[in-house]
């Protein structure tokens, strides 16, 4: 299939520059650049007309230039947390995709579209990953997304500090030893002969004449 002829309505990346005419792919001219109004065919009519609007077109694009790089210095530093579920050895069960990026971005305050968000391939794995987002053809700005298992997580991934391991169970109380019981009388006489019977035998002689004198 041949390529598809388009006259290009502003910066688009490793394609050119506004009113360049460039050869793309049909099916991207017409999933992307065509609908997303970057782009028209460069038929004879359409060069006509973008040379009559050439200057209105690109005070437009001067004009939309400038009020990204307005909200790319708001946005400077810019950190959003995510939450998700992962496995121990830090896998997410599933993934971070540009769209749940772009709806964190939007709920902290600056309205990003999902197409905006320069995502290579989605987040796997739990941490702090850097990537960009393009506010203008010609603007981007840098936004870490702090995806973890819970808030206290998250804050601990951006002060730098490990994640918390779960405290050990606390050993149960070594048993007491039991008392010793009580020697009955008749052992009580048992071992006292068995005591008296363990002494020299001079030692009971002498004791046997002092119990005769």
């Amino acid at each position: 299939m041949s390529a598809t002829e388009v006259i290009l309505l502003e910066r688009v990346e490793s394609l050119g520059q506004m009113g360049d005419v460039v050869k793309v792919k049909p099916g991207f001219a017409r999933n992307f650049l065509l609908p997303q109004k970057k782009a028209m065919r460069a038929t004879k009519d359409n060069l006509a007309y973008f040379e009559k609007q050439r200057a209105q077109l690109e005070a437009m694009n001067l004009e939309r230039k400038s009020e990204a790089e307005k909200v790319a210095v708001k946005m400077d530093g810019l950190s959003v947390v995510i939450i998700r579920q992962a496995g121990e050895t830090g896998q997410l069960y599933g993934s971070v995709s540009n769209r749940d990026i772009a709806e964190a971005i939007t709920a902290a305050g600056y309205t990003v579209d999902r197409r905006q968000v320069l995502l290579t391939q989605p987040i796997k794995a739990l941490g702090i990953h850097a990537m960009r987002v393009a506010l203008h053809p010609e603007v981007s700005i840098g936004v870490k997304v702090n995806v973890a298992q819970s808030a206290e997580e998250a804050k601990m991934q951006a002060e730098g500090k490990p994640a918390a391991a779960p405290a050990p169970e606390a050993a149960p109380p070594a048993e007491e030893a039991a008392p010793a019981a009580e020697a009955t009388p008749a052992e009580a006489a048992a071992e006292s002969d068995k005591a008296e019977g363990d002494k020299p035998k001079g030692e009971k002689r002498k004791k046997k004449k002092t119990a005769e004198a």
